[in-house]
């Protein structure tokens, strides 16, 4: 059996050639292999072999000024996971690249592994932010944990400038494999602003060995040729590409595009021909689960209602009146006496019944039929890490209000089972346009961050009734949080959410309306549609901010009706996987050409892709319309 160690110890170390020279030639001696770093802050060690030979070492070191309280975590492996033996004098232990933090010094507070499993038994508001390296977070973390976004550690202060600054205020709990990466992170976070910092002592590694996996899922990327530890520190059968360093689970390991020293499924590249005959199995895929619609047909839907964690100790009516406000007040009473509301055992739930934080409950509703949508969905592109595809409408892309099996979510996952992608951003069931999905919820954090910090550019096609003065104009107007009438959003001075809209004229129709491109800086729930309202240019069709227009009182228009004239033309955004900068484009609606006035609207016509890659950062996007 190996030992393995892994420590570190921020302290002002001196004479650091002889130092390596000694250790170099005692750990060849005692047969022990791995990576020891020195510099002038401290140490850092990853190292294997047997336990006679590591208890000396550590013997060693603890003899040097500075290192008298090195404590290891401790693992073991059934063979040696490094190849020789590492001694390197380094300018830092850890690669950071920022000046005036040091660790030995001052560190934020630290949190024992026992106590962040109390916070989080107990439920205790907190973020939990997970420093480390992109593929390493692709193995496993903390449950709903935070990605900070990096490919290199050396990325974190640039990484911490795109947070959302509302969680300054809130307690930020950080972590990474074993503590180290954290003692330079958390001074630098607290030196910009954030004011509630704990580090995790220990890292993952010593939580494992003090608390298993709860509240953990997955394993622990480690660096060395065990690739990763489960919770109870023992290597698992994960494995890394030799190509492009993504770690690979078993699954991947049984991709016919994994070659060993070569390629993995995640860095293939098919042939073209390879690419079409794909996505044309996917668009067969696709029909067959929307042929017919699968909401058309007489089903029992159990619509799921969590509980919040405000509603703990709380009754089932209390819960349901609080978070249906505004339902009428008999209206969950009716629902419970009728045995439509159930609990997580599908058992009829008791008006008086107790609640739990987290707690699931389901609304039954007999014999539902959905209304019909459009199916047409176009696959545009798809790798390991990524599907974009055209969505058309109306179409809503998750289930809510009138739909559950009629969504987009539901199509796909029927097309790509047993993986279910997730969608990175959101279009309203009326808008037609591009969407980007995740084929797993690795490469999910990894997306939904860079539309989260406004870092993927999106420019809409839009044509809107009358004519705006000039060819380039913006909006800043704040927009309402909560949703009004049919889910329409409106103009909130007071109390709104900061928005802004970029718009450019693109052409000037006879018929008196105008057709622009729309780059929204924010991402506002219905923000195009209501900084165009606020400006007078409404957009033709909708049918919420055209009251005249509406369609009944339901905001998802039907097949039939004259389409809302709002698509989504083109993204750009770093690849999770390559983290090339790449552009996705569509082409333009029917609606958006001269010949197309208010008659001939756009019903549902195919779409074409056109992907780019190495975008530049600072390239200007040119559509040409």
């Amino acid at each position: 059996m190996i030992c393995n160690i892994a420590a570190y110890q921020f302290a002002t170390l001196t004479e650091l050639k002889p130092l390596r020279e000694r250790l170099l030639v005692q750990c060849r001696e005692w047969q022990l292999k791995g990576t020891i770093l020195l510099s002038l802050e401290g140490i850092n060690l990853f190292v294997a072999g047997a336990p006679e030979g590591v208890g000396r070492l550590l013997e060693l070191l603890r003899t040097i000024p500075g290192l008298a309280d090195l404590t290891p975590k401790f693992s073991e492996s059934d063979h040696q996971p490094f190849n020789r033996m590492l001694v390197r004098i380094k300018k830092e232990i850890i690669a950071f690249g920022v000046e005036g933090i040091n660790p030995a010094q001052r560190t934020s507070p630290k949190l024992s592994a026992q106590t962040l499993k109390q916070w989080l038994d107990e439920g205790r508001p907190l973020i939990l932010l997970d420093t480390r390296n992109d593929y390493e977070i692709k193995l496993g973390t903390f449950k709903n944990a935070l990605p900070i976004g990096v490919n290199h550690f050396r990325q974190f202060p640039e990484a911490v400038q795109r947070l959302p600054e509302a969680i300054k205020d809130q307690p930020v709990v950080m972590f990474c494999t074993g503590g180290i990466r954290c003692e330079k992170a958390g001074p630098f976070m607290e030196r910009e602003g954030f004011r509630e910092i704990f580090q995790l002592d220990g890292g993952i590694l010593k939580y494992f060995e003090e608390c298993g996996g709860a509240h953990y899922d997955g394993e622990c990327f480690v660096f060395d040729q065990r690739v990763g530890v489960d919770p109870a520190l023992h290597e698992t059968d994960s494995s890394q590409c030799f190509n492009c360093k993504t770690p690979l689970t078993p699954t991947d390991l049984r991709s016919p595009h994994y070659v060993p020293d070569q390629s993995c499924s995640y860095c293939y590249k098919p042939p073209m021909e390879a690419m079409t005959e794909i996505i044309a199995r996917r668009h067969e895929a696709i029909r067959l689960a929307s042929t017919p619609l699968p909401g058309s047909q007489p089903y029992n839907n159990y619509r799921p209602i969590n509980v919040p964690a405000s509603m703990e100790g709380r009754t089932v009516i209390d819960f349901l009146n609080h978070v249906f406000a505004y339902s009428e007040p008999d209206f969950w009473a009716g629902l419970i006496a009728e045995g439509k509301v159930l609990d997580a055992q599908y058992c009829p739930a008791m008006a008086g019944q107790i609640v739990r934080a987290g707690e699931r409950f389901y609304r039954l509703m007999l014999a539902t039929i959905e209304p019909e949508v459009n199916s047409a969905i176009e696959i545009l592109h798809e790798d390991d890490a990524i599907i974009v595809l055209h969505k058309p409408a109306p179409l809503p892309m998750h289930p809510g209000g009138r739909f559950n099996r009629n969504t987009l979510q539901f199509f796909l996952n029927a097309a790509y089972h047993p993986q279910k992608p997730r969608a990175a951003h959101r279009l309203d069931a009326n808008t037609t346009g591009l969407v980007v999905c995740s084929r797993i919820r690795h490469f999910a954090k990894s997306l939904q961050s860079q539309f989260a910090r406004g870092e993927v550019e999106k420019i809409y096609l839009v044509r809107v009734q009358g004519c705006p003065q000039d060819d380039v104009f913006s909006c800043e107007a704040p927009i309402s949080a909560e949703p009004g009438a049919l889910g329409a959003r409106e103009v909130d001075e007071a109390t709104g959410l900061t928005a802004r809209t970029d718009f450019f004229v693109r052409q000037r129709f006879a018929d008196g309306t105008t057709l622009i491109e729309a780059r929204p800086l924010t991402g506002r729930t219905n923000q195009i549609r209501v900084h165009l309202w606020q400006l007078g240019l409404p957009v033709c069709g909708d049918q919420v901010y055209l009251k005249e227009q509406r369609m009944g009182e339901t905001q998802t228009l039907d097949p039939n009706d004259p389409p809302l004239c709002l698509h989504a033309l083109c993204l750009t955004l770093n690849h999770p996987l390559t983290k090339e900068r790449v552009t996705f484009k569509t082409k333009k609606p029917e609606w958006a050409v001269e010949s197309s006035v208010n008659t001939a609207f756009y019903a549902g016509q195919q779409a074409e892709s056109c992907f780019s890659v190495n975008v530049k950062e600072s390239d200007s996007l040119s559509i040409g319309l």
